[in-house]
């Protein structure tokens, strides 16, 4: 449920930023030019008040989905970044943090063995 409201959110957000795109800063809706923007499918002022209600439904829309979201996620305990998780012990006997257990050392890490080097010959 919650990646269906997602991707519904997403879709919301690119129609209002789009919606938003299309509007002239001085209220001229569609600025394609002249006032026959669409082909004289409407007139100047309706088109702007054609954006400006798409972009308030939107706008209520993308809110409220942004609401829902959170709430749904609210009580979710579950790690969302491998920086919540506590670190992997290094040894069975190591305390966490690296700290070394009662009475030992730390083990050292163990580093792959270097191939040997090729031999060269003298001159």
């Amino acid at each position: 449920m919650i990646t269906v409201l997602l991707v519904l959110h997403f879709f919301v957000a690119a129609a209002l930023i789009g919606v938003v795109l299309l509007q002239r800063s001085e209220g001229g809706g569609l600025g394609i030019g002249s006032s026959q923007g669409m082909g004289s499918f409407m007139s100047g002022r309706g088109t702007a008040n054609l954006l400006t209600r798409a972009t308030g439904v939107l706008a209520a829309i993308f809110m409220a989905l942004a609401l829902a979201l959170g709430l749904m996620n609210q009580g979710t305990g579950r790690q969302r970044s491998i920086f919540d998780a506590p670190p992997p012990s290094a040894a069975p006997g190591a305390a966490p943090g690296g700290a070394p257990a009662a009475g030992g050392t730390p083990a050292a890490p163990s580093l792959p063995a270097l191939p040997p080097a090729p031999s060269v010959p003298n001159n």
